[in-house]
């Protein structure tokens, strides 16, 4: 693992919020910058690395109320010099945000998944600890969306098969499905002991927390619409890059990763068209370059001071300079 960058204090970089991950990769990245896009802000960690880098303005976006009060508090000796803004929104919808309309940068950061305090707060709903309400919105504040509790209550046994396999990596989602269906049949799912419940009664009584993670895991993102508002997200956020500015993306889910990797892929290639197709019609050239041709992963230090960065994987690219 790289040393920390000049200026930058390791050991102020974790907050009581959340531990950023793969803080220095993602300084050696976007360090020095003019102006860096932190479009999934929670709790102000890799917002500070890069401030102390050299980051001469950083603007943060986050969907979660609760996120920005921490953070807005936590950097506000460096809002009134104009060097960080916070701002309530959701960097899928980053062109119905007023405040950057028409604005660009020459960075941008998403980290993407949940914060440490969004699962230690069992309020929030995104852990399976005993009592926890179904919940696991992110934006709960606006008090819209249908929480985790809506979704096993509601859904019907294919939709819910579609998520389990699809978001959960779950071989038996048909039967799970079919046990959430049984048993709201008698009793509506409120709290987390009740799907712990439903999936020991499917998959049998020697799951685990690993099992517990992953289909919770699974619940989260379909309730906040994580992966279609990445794939959406993500041609926007690439308008928004200045000309030689660079993505940088920290993924969790394979789901996740998968879809960064193939847009990065695409828009590094000169060109796209079917193998097969005799003459090219799409652009015919790359709008920018892959940096590196694999992910960065945690090194051992990180994993044993943070074990939750284990599945973190980075990716970055770079928009071509204008020509």
């Amino acid at each position: 693992m790289s040393a920390p960058s000049p200026g930058v204090d390791g050991s102020i970089l974790h907050s009581a919020y959340h531990a950023p991950v793969l803080a220095r990769e993602v300084i050696e990245l976007l360090g020095g910058r003019a102006s860096v896009l932190d479009g999934t802000l929670g709790g102000g960690g890799h917002a500070l690395a890069l401030l102390q880098a050299g980051v001469h303005q950083v603007t943060g976006i986050d969907r979660d109320p609760d996120a920005l009060d921490a953070v807005r508090e936590r950097l506000a000796s460096y809002t009134p010099n104009g060097r960080f803004r916070a701002l309530l929104g959701n960097f899928a919808e980053i062109d119905e945000i007023p405040e950057l309309a028409g604005e660009k940068f020459v960075g941008i950061l998403l980290d993407l998944g949940i914060s440490s305090h969004q699962i230690d707060d069992p309020r929030r709903g995104f852990t399976f600890r005993e009592d926890a309400p179904l919940d696991m919105r992110m934006d709960r504040g606006r008090g819209s969306g249908i929480t985790a509790a809506d979704l096993l209550n509601s859904f019907d046994e294919q939709a819910l098969a579609s998520i389990f396999r699809e978001y959960g990596d779950e071989r038996r989602a048909h039967r799970l499905a079919r046990e959430v269906v049984r048993r709201r049949g008698n009793k509506a799912f409120a709290v987390s002991d009740d799907f712990v419940g439903a999936i020991r009664g499917a998959l049998g009584p020697r799951t685990g927390p690993p099992d517990f993670a992953r289909l919770f895991q699974s619940l989260r993102i379909a309730v906040n619409d994580e992966l279609t508002g990445l794939e959406r997200a993500l041609p926007a956020l690439r308008d928004r890059l200045q000309p030689g500015g660079t993505m940088a993306i920290i993924a969790y889910h394979s789901g996740e990763d998968r879809l960064v990797k193939h847009a990065f892929r695409e828009w590094s290639s000169d060109c796209i068209c079917p193998p097969k197709q005799p003459m090219c019609t799409c652009r015919g050239h790359a709008l920018g370059d892959l940096i590196g041709r694999k992910a960065t992963t945690p090194g051992p230090d990180e994993l044993a001071s943070n074990p939750r960065s284990r599945s973190a994987r980075l990716r970055a690219f770079r928009l071509a300079d204008a020509t």
